[in-house]
């Protein structure tokens, strides 16, 4: 408990825009989230995914963060459409309310009532259903139809935090 604490304390407060020259920094906290929370993806995986990261969250209509107190991104939300396309902790951050702040101000600021999750991301899942998003359908494979099966998620009451 002491070190969430302190890690929480390390925080700035709020939710903060991302900078476009902070593109290589939202590479290493993709990369660092997935590799800790994506078992399901094998390096060549990983590898694919990479080149196109960047490029697809520069397109989203938001793209914001929270931030350590020495201004470094650990962690941010990308929306576009009412839909959080993505969520990416630095694990270093992780258990440490990051996510729940970035989902939070998703939901309540940005009106994102959706999320697609990677089913094979037990903990990504659990995190969401605790944040009060349902599962409303599955596909088989990603929206890039790579075999890695997504459950379609909605949180039904977003002013319910």
């Amino acid at each position: 408990m002491t070190e969430r604490l302190v890690v929480q304390d390390a925080l700035q407060p709020g939710v903060h825009a991302v900078r476009a020259e902070e593109a290589d920094r939202l590479l290493e906290v993709w990369e660092a989230s997935v590799r800790a929370t994506h078992h399901f993806l094998s390096e060549s995986d990983i590898q694919f995914f990479k080149p196109l990261v960047v490029q697809s969250l520069l397109t989203l209509d938001y793209l914001h963060c929270v931030r350590d107190l020495n201004g470094e991104l650990v962690g941010f939300v990308g929306v576009s459409e009412q839909r959080m396309e993505a969520l990416f902790v630095h694990p270093l951050f992780h258990r440490a309310g990051v996510g729940r702040r970035l989902s939070r101000h998703a939901v309540v600021e940005l009106r994102a009532t959706r999320v697609d999750v990677n089913e094979q991301n037990e903990g990504a899942v659990a995190f969401y259903r605790r944040i009060g998003f349902e599962v409303e359908g599955r596909s088989e494979v990603d929206s890039l139809g790579k075999p890695f099966p997504l459950l379609h998620m909605r949180k039904h009451n977003p002013a319910a935090w």
